[in-house]
């Protein structure tokens, strides 16, 4: 049997809600909000992000990662590699990216399900549009993770059953390599395309499953085209069609798919077939059934907070005019400093550890944990040092200030010092907190972000995130 292991989707801290866009600019927007990424956050930190909790409920070390986006942070390199660090993956592990469409997920996915080994799919994506747009108002910003293997591997908690596909060229969204916004084409050409390629892609999983209509509890339809969703779940009349959640996160392009299996595996019991159709350059219908290993992974992501339901109903407000500003759609006055230097790839190469997995050193004979890691012992102490992973180790703020003056693409810098649980002490930045919020005691996590890019390096380090307080309004059976 071979099938998911587990799954996780990340969704950035803030929200715009769209009904500011028209209150700005006079037209635009429309109801509900949209997810979006922090200016510190892209499509490879949402993914690593994602990825980080697909693997806490499982003790597996994939063998290969994919990485799909239409928004990668780099061209002419692999995206996947930073992931890839940040995790703190063995150098025999594969890194790969798949970019370019939404087809890129379903894409992985396949190969995924198709393959031999364990194999984590990650997939991330920024989106938006020309200001008042459609696809800025519909778009929203997230990662998504599945961890794939066989029952050998460890409890597989979707078998998958089949999967078919409908590949057809015809254009309907577009963008040159280079430009960041898409065109797109009249939207009734688009719909005729997608009914066709999708209810011909549902017929071919079905019988390559052995399975009719009445036996799928469950369709989850991804698509930037969401006419043509919407129309092609009236023609499957299967018992239940997923809400995408697009009212309060929005479309999330490549992460959806993946975003979308997930919330549905949250939500599903033990048996049930879920379908998921991914709509782009044709179609791809996977068909998956559940398994008692279901609930032991749903409970974990309930205890965690991490489930797409738990997420989605969260989320701090973000002015129209400083989203605008962190997607450099409109230019603000920068900080009166210099900008930072242009990252060194060798010292970043020296410091992979440390840089990309956070990891500290702990003296064997005092057990003193130095952050960053130190290269030499205590005095007269002669235990040698140990490397101590503190990515997954919270901490607490023992002091802070608010920096109106530090360079910052999103001014003022919170800084704190945090006392880490088990030991050591670091100076770092904070994010996903007002100033008037931080607070001497208050608990943090670390989190993946990008500090700056000069020259076009970016430059990806840690930060300290404080943990919200546990959200009573959503209940245990709600994810």
């Amino acid at each position: 049997m071979r099938g998911i292991i587990s799954g996780s989707g990340y969704i950035p801290h803030y929200r715009l809600d769209r009904s500011q866009i028209s209150a700005f600019l006079g037209t635009g927007g429309g109801k509900g909000r949209r997810a979006v990424a922090s200016f510190d956050e892209d499509s490879t930190t949402m993914g690593f992000e994602a990825a980080r909790r697909c693997l806490r409920s499982s003790t597996i070390v994939p063998e290969s990662l994919l990485f799909a986006t239409v928004s990668p942070a780099y061209a002419d390199r692999t995206n996947a590699t930073a992931i890839h660090a940040a995790l703190r993956l063995p150098a025999s592990a594969a890194a790969i990216d798949m970019n370019g469409s939404v087809r890129s997920t379903s894409g992985a996915l396949r190969l995924s399900l198709n393959g031999h080994g364990v194999a984590l799919v990650v997939a991330a994506d920024t989106r938006g549009g020309w200001p008042t747009s459609p696809d800025e108002a519909s778009g929203g910003d997230s990662g998504a993770a599945v961890l794939v293997g066989s029952e050998s591997d460890g409890a597989v908690i979707a078998e998958h059953l089949g999967s078919a596909t409908c590949t057809d060229e015809f254009v309907d969204r577009w963008r040159q390599p280079g430009e960041t916004r898409s065109k797109l084409w009249e939207e009734r050409f688009g719909e005729v395309k997608y009914l066709d390629c999708g209810q011909r892609a549902w017929a071919d999983a079905l019988l390559a499953a052995s399975l009719a209509t009445t036996d799928v509890t469950t369709v989850a339809i991804s698509g930037l085209h969401s006419r043509a969703a919407k129309a092609l779940a009236g023609r499957l009349k299967v018992r239940v069609t997923l809400n995408d959640r697009s009212d309060v996160i929005g479309n999330s392009g490549a992460a959806q798919p993946l975003m979308l299996l997930i919330d549905a595996l949250e939500q599903a019991a033990p048996g049930d077939v879920i379908a998921l159709v991914v709509l782009s350059d044709g179609a791809e219908v996977h068909l998956f059934r559940t398994t008692g290993a279901l609930a032991s992974w749903q409970g974990s992501s309930r205890r965690n907070g991490t489930g797409v339901a738990a997420q989605a109903g969260g989320g701090q407000d973000v002015p129209y005019g400083k989203f605008l500003s962190w997607r450099a759609a409109i230019s603000v006055e920068p900080p009166r400093r210099p900008e930072p230097a242009r990252a060194s790839s060798s010292a970043a190469d020296r410091n992979e550890a440390w840089k990309f997995g956070f990891v500290a050193s702990r003296d064997l004979a005092t057990g003193q944990i130095s952050l960053p890691p130190s290269r030499m012992t205590e005095a007269g102490s002669s235990g040698g040092l140990e490397p101590v992973p503190m990515a997954d180790v919270l901490g607490t703020i023992a002091t802070f200030t608010i920096d109106r003056l530090a360079y910052s693409p999103s001014p003022p810098i919170a800084f704190g010092i945090v006392d880490f649980d088990g030991g050591g002490r670091f100076p770092i930045e904070l994010t996903d907190v007002r100033p008037e919020d931080v607070k001497i005691g208050g608990r943090v996590e670390m989190t993946f972000r990008r500090l700056g890019s000069s020259d076009g390096i970016h430059n990806y380090f840690w930060k300290a995130r404080p943990i919200p307080a546990p959200d009573t309004s959503v209940s245990e059976g709600a994810n």
